[in-house]
Protein backbone atom coordinates (compact mmCIF):
# COMPACT_ATOMS: atom_id res chain seq x y z
CA UNK A 1 0.00 0.00 0.00
CA UNK A 2 0.95 3.58 -0.44
CA UNK A 3 1.59 4.97 3.35
CA UNK A 4 4.00 7.77 3.06
CA UNK A 5 5.89 8.02 7.14
CA UNK A 6 8.95 9.60 7.65
CA UNK A 7 9.42 9.14 11.42
CA UNK A 8 12.65 9.41 12.98
CA UNK A 9 14.55 6.78 14.87
CA UNK A 10 16.11 6.68 18.54
CA UNK A 11 19.38 8.30 18.09
CA UNK A 12 21.97 6.22 19.93
CA UNK A 13 21.04 2.42 20.83
CA UNK A 14 23.59 1.12 23.24
CA UNK A 15 22.73 -3.15 23.61
CA UNK A 16 24.98 -5.82 25.31
CA UNK A 17 25.47 -7.40 28.85
CA UNK A 18 27.03 -5.03 31.49
CA UNK A 19 26.17 -1.62 29.21
CA UNK A 20 24.26 -0.20 32.05
CA UNK A 21 27.60 0.34 33.26
CA UNK A 22 28.36 2.73 30.84
CA UNK A 23 25.71 5.04 31.29
CA UNK A 24 27.50 7.27 33.13
CA UNK A 25 30.39 7.66 30.24
CA UNK A 26 27.12 8.05 27.98
CA UNK A 27 25.59 10.82 29.92
CA UNK A 28 28.76 12.85 30.38
CA UNK A 29 28.68 15.02 27.30
CA UNK A 30 25.08 15.97 27.50
CA UNK A 31 25.61 17.38 31.04
CA UNK A 32 27.10 21.20 29.86
CA UNK A 33 23.53 22.20 28.88
CA UNK A 34 20.91 24.04 30.65
CA UNK A 35 21.30 23.90 34.26
CA UNK A 36 23.70 21.18 33.89
CA UNK A 37 22.21 18.65 36.10
CA UNK A 38 20.20 15.39 35.36
CA UNK A 39 16.61 14.12 36.33
CA UNK A 40 16.73 10.51 37.01
CA UNK A 41 13.06 8.47 37.07
CA UNK A 42 13.27 5.23 38.13
CA UNK A 43 11.03 2.94 39.01
CA UNK A 44 10.59 2.58 42.92
CA UNK A 45 10.93 -1.45 42.51
CA UNK A 46 14.90 -0.61 42.87
CA UNK A 47 14.54 1.98 46.29
CA UNK A 48 15.17 -0.57 48.52
CA UNK A 49 18.07 -2.43 46.29
CA UNK A 50 21.16 -0.66 47.61
CA UNK A 51 23.35 -2.71 45.04
CA UNK A 52 21.80 -1.29 41.58
CA UNK A 53 20.87 1.92 43.26
CA UNK A 54 25.34 2.31 43.40
CA UNK A 55 25.41 1.56 40.04
CA UNK A 56 23.32 4.56 38.98
CA UNK A 57 25.94 7.20 37.85
CA UNK A 58 23.93 10.08 39.69
CA UNK A 59 26.04 12.86 41.06
CA UNK A 60 25.57 15.14 43.56
CA UNK A 61 24.21 17.56 41.58
CA UNK A 62 21.53 15.41 40.38
CA UNK A 63 17.88 14.16 41.44
CA UNK A 64 16.55 11.06 41.38
CA UNK A 65 13.00 10.17 41.93
CA UNK A 66 11.64 6.94 42.22
CA UNK A 67 8.34 6.35 41.31
CA UNK A 68 5.58 3.62 41.44
CA UNK A 69 4.71 1.87 38.06
CA UNK A 70 1.27 0.11 39.64
CA UNK A 71 -0.61 3.40 37.82
CA UNK A 72 0.11 4.30 34.49
CA UNK A 73 1.54 7.62 33.64
CA UNK A 74 -1.15 10.32 33.74
CA UNK A 75 -1.25 14.24 32.79
CA UNK A 76 -1.58 15.47 36.01
CA UNK A 77 1.96 13.64 37.38
CA UNK A 78 3.68 14.69 34.40
CA UNK A 79 2.48 18.17 35.06
CA UNK A 80 3.48 18.31 38.31
CA UNK A 81 6.86 16.88 38.23
CA UNK A 82 7.74 19.67 35.58
CA UNK A 83 6.68 22.06 37.86
CA UNK A 84 8.48 21.00 40.77
CA UNK A 85 11.69 20.90 39.16
CA UNK A 86 11.54 24.20 37.60
CA UNK A 87 10.42 25.96 40.49
CA UNK A 88 13.28 24.48 42.20
CA UNK A 89 16.08 24.17 40.01
CA UNK A 90 15.54 25.44 36.47
CA UNK A 91 15.76 23.37 33.75
CA UNK A 92 17.91 20.29 33.85
CA UNK A 93 20.55 19.00 31.15
CA UNK A 94 18.42 15.35 30.68
CA UNK A 95 16.34 13.31 32.15
CA UNK A 96 16.91 9.41 32.53
CA UNK A 97 14.11 6.72 32.56
CA UNK A 98 15.01 3.70 34.16
CA UNK A 99 12.00 0.71 34.50
CA UNK A 100 9.40 -0.21 32.15
CA UNK A 101 7.05 1.32 29.72
CA UNK A 102 5.81 3.49 31.90
CA UNK A 103 8.76 4.74 33.93
CA UNK A 104 10.33 5.28 29.99
CA UNK A 105 6.79 7.41 29.56
CA UNK A 106 7.14 9.63 31.87
CA UNK A 107 10.49 10.78 31.10
CA UNK A 108 9.79 10.79 27.42
CA UNK A 109 6.63 13.19 28.44
CA UNK A 110 8.25 15.15 31.01
CA UNK A 111 11.10 16.38 28.50
CA UNK A 112 8.77 17.09 26.11
CA UNK A 113 6.43 19.65 28.70
CA UNK A 114 10.06 20.88 30.68
CA UNK A 115 10.28 23.04 27.12
CA UNK A 116 6.56 23.44 26.08
CA UNK A 117 4.29 25.55 28.28
CA UNK A 118 0.84 24.30 29.25
CA UNK A 119 -0.60 21.44 30.88
CA UNK A 120 0.25 18.24 28.41
CA UNK A 121 -3.77 17.64 28.31
CA UNK A 122 -3.66 20.14 25.54
CA UNK A 123 -0.70 17.93 23.82
CA UNK A 124 -2.62 14.56 23.55
CA UNK A 125 -2.49 13.54 19.85
CA UNK A 126 -0.28 13.57 17.20
CA UNK A 127 2.38 16.27 16.34
CA UNK A 128 0.80 18.69 18.84
CA UNK A 129 3.78 19.38 20.77
CA UNK A 130 5.30 22.86 19.53
CA UNK A 131 9.12 22.72 20.74
CA UNK A 132 11.68 19.69 20.92
CA UNK A 133 12.10 18.46 24.52
CA UNK A 134 15.19 18.66 26.69
CA UNK A 135 17.73 15.52 26.61
CA UNK A 136 15.97 11.81 26.92
CA UNK A 137 16.99 8.55 27.61
CA UNK A 138 15.44 5.45 28.42
CA UNK A 139 16.85 2.15 30.18
CA UNK A 140 14.80 -0.58 30.05
CA UNK A 141 14.57 -2.90 32.96
CA UNK A 142 11.33 -5.38 32.14
CA UNK A 143 11.16 -5.48 28.04
CA UNK A 144 7.76 -5.95 25.85
CA UNK A 145 5.84 -2.51 25.67
CA UNK A 146 8.57 -1.13 22.77
CA UNK A 147 8.37 2.19 24.52
CA UNK A 148 12.44 2.44 24.48
CA UNK A 149 12.21 3.09 20.75
CA UNK A 150 8.24 3.93 20.25
CA UNK A 151 7.37 8.23 18.87
CA UNK A 152 4.30 8.04 21.65
CA UNK A 153 4.80 8.56 25.42
CA UNK A 154 0.84 7.18 26.53
CA UNK A 155 -0.75 9.28 29.17
CA UNK A 156 -4.11 9.27 31.19
CA UNK A 157 -6.18 12.20 31.35
CA UNK A 158 -8.93 13.69 32.53
CA UNK A 159 -10.86 12.62 29.61
CA UNK A 160 -8.68 10.45 27.38
CA UNK A 161 -6.02 8.15 27.71
CA UNK A 162 -3.64 8.85 24.57
CA UNK A 163 0.37 9.50 24.00
CA UNK A 164 2.42 12.60 23.08
CA UNK A 165 3.45 11.64 19.90
CA UNK A 166 5.39 13.05 17.92
CA UNK A 167 9.21 13.24 16.20
CA UNK A 168 10.53 14.57 19.38
CA UNK A 169 8.83 11.68 21.85
CA UNK A 170 11.78 9.48 20.56
CA UNK A 171 14.20 8.64 22.84
CA UNK A 172 17.76 10.27 22.25
CA UNK A 173 19.41 7.19 23.89
CA UNK A 174 18.91 4.24 24.93
CA UNK A 175 20.75 1.29 26.93
CA UNK A 176 19.63 -2.32 26.33
CA UNK A 177 21.11 -4.14 29.01
CA UNK A 178 20.00 -7.84 29.22
CA UNK A 179 20.71 -8.18 32.91
CA UNK A 180 18.63 -5.93 33.80
CA UNK A 181 15.63 -8.05 33.22
CA UNK A 182 16.65 -11.40 34.67
CA UNK A 183 14.85 -10.73 38.41
CA UNK A 184 11.41 -9.47 36.83
CA UNK A 185 8.66 -11.32 38.60
CA UNK A 186 6.89 -13.71 36.04
CA UNK A 187 3.37 -13.14 35.61
CA UNK A 188 5.04 -9.21 34.91
CA UNK A 189 7.56 -10.89 32.95
CA UNK A 190 4.75 -12.34 31.01
CA UNK A 191 2.51 -9.77 30.80
CA UNK A 192 4.97 -6.96 29.06
CA UNK A 193 6.23 -9.76 27.18
CA UNK A 194 2.73 -10.55 25.38
CA UNK A 195 3.01 -6.96 24.76
CA UNK A 196 5.73 -7.42 22.02
CA UNK A 197 3.43 -10.10 20.97
CA UNK A 198 0.07 -8.73 20.69
CA UNK A 199 1.63 -5.52 19.11
CA UNK A 200 3.37 -7.69 16.90
CA UNK A 201 0.68 -9.69 15.51
CA UNK A 202 -1.89 -6.17 15.26
CA UNK A 203 1.18 -4.76 12.91
CA UNK A 204 0.52 -7.43 10.25
CA UNK A 205 -2.97 -8.05 10.35
CA UNK A 206 -4.48 -4.55 9.46
CA UNK A 207 -5.12 -2.81 6.68
CA UNK A 208 -1.82 -0.42 7.39
CA UNK A 209 0.85 -3.32 7.10
CA UNK A 210 3.45 -3.27 4.65
CA UNK A 211 6.74 -4.73 4.28
CA UNK A 212 8.87 -2.94 6.54
CA UNK A 213 6.34 -3.75 9.35
CA UNK A 214 6.20 -7.10 8.66
CA UNK A 215 10.09 -7.68 8.74
CA UNK A 216 10.55 -6.29 12.29
CA UNK A 217 6.82 -8.37 13.24
CA UNK A 218 7.68 -11.51 11.91
CA UNK A 219 11.52 -11.47 13.84
CA UNK A 220 9.72 -10.32 17.00
CA UNK A 221 6.89 -12.87 16.84
CA UNK A 222 9.40 -15.10 16.34
CA UNK A 223 11.71 -14.37 18.91
CA UNK A 224 8.88 -14.64 21.19
CA UNK A 225 8.19 -17.94 20.80
CA UNK A 226 11.79 -18.81 21.25
CA UNK A 227 11.09 -17.58 24.73
CA UNK A 228 7.38 -18.46 25.25
CA UNK A 229 7.69 -22.26 24.22
CA UNK A 230 10.79 -23.10 23.46
CA UNK A 231 13.05 -22.07 26.26
CA UNK A 232 13.29 -21.96 30.22
CA UNK A 233 13.24 -18.80 32.03
CA UNK A 234 16.07 -19.73 33.21
CA UNK A 235 18.10 -19.76 29.86
CA UNK A 236 19.93 -16.98 30.17
CA UNK A 237 19.27 -16.42 25.97
CA UNK A 238 15.64 -16.02 26.66
CA UNK A 239 16.16 -12.36 28.28
CA UNK A 240 18.39 -11.69 25.33
CA UNK A 241 15.70 -12.79 23.25
CA UNK A 242 12.60 -10.52 24.85
CA UNK A 243 14.73 -7.63 24.80
CA UNK A 244 15.41 -7.59 21.21
CA UNK A 245 12.09 -8.86 19.86
CA UNK A 246 10.78 -5.82 22.39
CA UNK A 247 13.29 -3.35 20.27
CA UNK A 248 11.82 -4.72 17.11
CA UNK A 249 8.01 -5.03 17.80
CA UNK A 250 7.99 -1.52 19.04
CA UNK A 251 9.53 -0.79 14.98
CA UNK A 252 7.31 -2.62 13.99
CA UNK A 253 4.79 -0.12 15.18
CA UNK A 254 6.34 2.81 13.59
CA UNK A 255 5.29 2.01 10.33
CA UNK A 256 2.01 -0.05 11.31
CA UNK A 257 -0.72 0.29 14.17
CA UNK A 258 -2.46 -2.02 16.75
CA UNK A 259 -5.95 -2.52 16.60
CA UNK A 260 -8.75 -4.18 18.20
CA UNK A 261 -6.90 -5.25 21.18
CA UNK A 262 -5.16 -2.16 22.19
CA UNK A 263 -8.20 0.13 21.35
CA UNK A 264 -10.22 -2.51 24.44
CA UNK A 265 -7.11 -2.60 26.12
CA UNK A 266 -7.33 1.39 26.29
CA UNK A 267 -10.71 1.02 27.70
CA UNK A 268 -9.97 -1.19 30.67
CA UNK A 269 -6.90 0.76 31.61
CA UNK A 270 -8.62 4.71 31.55
CA UNK A 271 -11.87 3.55 33.15
CA UNK A 272 -10.75 0.46 35.42
CA UNK A 273 -6.85 1.18 35.94
CA UNK A 274 -6.31 -2.46 34.73
CA UNK A 275 -2.32 -1.80 33.55
CA UNK A 276 -1.71 -1.59 30.01
CA UNK A 277 0.36 -5.34 29.45
CA UNK A 278 -2.29 -7.21 31.64
CA UNK A 279 -5.56 -5.70 30.05
CA UNK A 280 -3.77 -6.25 26.95
CA UNK A 281 -3.65 -10.22 27.82
CA UNK A 282 -7.19 -10.16 29.20
CA UNK A 283 -8.34 -9.05 25.95
CA UNK A 284 -6.57 -10.44 23.28
CA UNK A 285 -7.50 -14.10 25.35
CA UNK A 286 -11.32 -13.62 24.17
CA UNK A 287 -10.36 -12.27 20.29
CA UNK A 288 -10.47 -15.63 18.07
CA UNK A 289 -13.15 -13.97 16.23
CA UNK A 290 -10.24 -11.29 15.15
CA UNK A 291 -7.26 -12.73 15.87
CA UNK A 292 -7.78 -16.28 15.06
CA UNK A 293 -4.29 -18.81 15.46
CA UNK A 294 -2.52 -16.10 17.08
CA UNK A 295 -5.23 -16.14 20.26
CA UNK A 296 -4.77 -20.33 20.15
CA UNK A 297 -0.75 -19.73 20.34
CA UNK A 298 -1.22 -17.35 22.84
CA UNK A 299 -3.17 -19.70 25.07
CA UNK A 300 -0.45 -22.07 24.66
CA UNK A 301 2.12 -19.17 25.80
CA UNK A 302 -0.12 -18.90 28.58
CA UNK A 303 -0.18 -22.60 29.31
CA UNK A 304 3.47 -23.55 29.24
CA UNK A 305 4.52 -20.51 31.36
CA UNK A 306 1.83 -21.61 33.69
CA UNK A 307 0.74 -18.03 33.70
CA UNK A 308 -3.09 -17.18 35.33
CA UNK A 309 -5.27 -14.61 33.26
CA UNK A 310 -7.74 -13.54 34.72
CA UNK A 311 -11.52 -14.58 33.60
CA UNK A 312 -15.09 -13.87 34.60
CA UNK A 313 -14.07 -10.20 35.42
CA UNK A 314 -17.33 -9.14 33.84
CA UNK A 315 -19.89 -10.28 36.08
CA UNK A 316 -18.86 -7.54 38.07
CA UNK A 317 -19.01 -4.97 35.47
CA UNK A 318 -21.91 -2.75 35.85
CA UNK A 319 -23.70 -1.91 32.40
CA UNK A 320 -22.54 1.89 33.07
CA UNK A 321 -18.51 0.35 33.70
CA UNK A 322 -19.19 -1.20 30.08
CA UNK A 323 -20.78 1.47 28.33
CA UNK A 324 -17.55 3.79 29.78
CA UNK A 325 -15.12 1.67 28.43
CA UNK A 326 -16.68 1.03 25.17
CA UNK A 327 -17.01 4.85 24.48
CA UNK A 328 -12.94 5.39 25.30
CA UNK A 329 -12.09 2.70 22.73
CA UNK A 330 -14.77 3.69 19.87
CA UNK A 331 -12.73 7.20 20.05
CA UNK A 332 -9.27 5.49 18.95
CA UNK A 333 -10.34 6.01 15.45
CA UNK A 334 -6.69 5.22 13.84
CA UNK A 335 -6.73 1.94 16.08
CA UNK A 336 -10.16 1.18 14.35
CA UNK A 337 -9.08 1.89 11.04
CA UNK A 338 -6.07 -0.16 11.11
CA UNK A 339 -8.13 -3.10 11.94
CA UNK A 340 -11.08 -3.16 9.51
CA UNK A 341 -10.06 -0.47 7.09
CA UNK A 342 -11.44 3.64 6.40
CA UNK A 343 -15.19 2.57 6.81
CA UNK A 344 -14.64 0.72 9.41
CA UNK A 345 -17.85 2.76 10.71
CA UNK A 346 -20.05 0.77 8.86
CA UNK A 347 -18.70 -2.60 10.46
CA UNK A 348 -18.04 -1.63 14.04
CA UNK A 349 -19.91 0.25 16.78
CA UNK A 350 -20.52 0.65 20.53
CA UNK A 351 -22.58 -2.73 20.86
CA UNK A 352 -19.89 -5.00 19.39
CA UNK A 353 -17.53 -3.43 21.37
CA UNK A 354 -19.51 -3.72 24.33
CA UNK A 355 -20.19 -7.28 23.30
CA UNK A 356 -15.73 -8.71 23.28
CA UNK A 357 -15.74 -6.17 26.53
CA UNK A 358 -18.55 -9.09 28.11
CA UNK A 359 -16.89 -11.69 27.05
CA UNK A 360 -13.94 -10.70 29.61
Amino acid sequence: MNLFRNFKSVTKTCYGRGSFDKLGEILEPQRSANKQFMVFVVDDYFADKEDFRKRIPARSEDEIHFISSLKEPSTTQIDALRDDVLARRGLPAGIIGIGGGTVMDIAKATSLMFTNEGSSVQYQGLNLIKKPGIYHCGVPTISGTGAEVSMTAVLTGPVKKLGLKCDWTVLDQIVLDPDLIATVPQDQWFYTGMDTYIHSVEAITGTKKNTFAEAYSEKALELCREVFLKRDRKDPKSDEFLMVASYMGGLSLTYSEVGVCHALSYGLGKVLEIHHCLANCIAFDKLEDVYGDNVQEFKGMVKHNNIHIPQGLAKGWSEETISAMAEVAYNLPHMWDHAFGPEWEKVLDRERIKGWYRRM
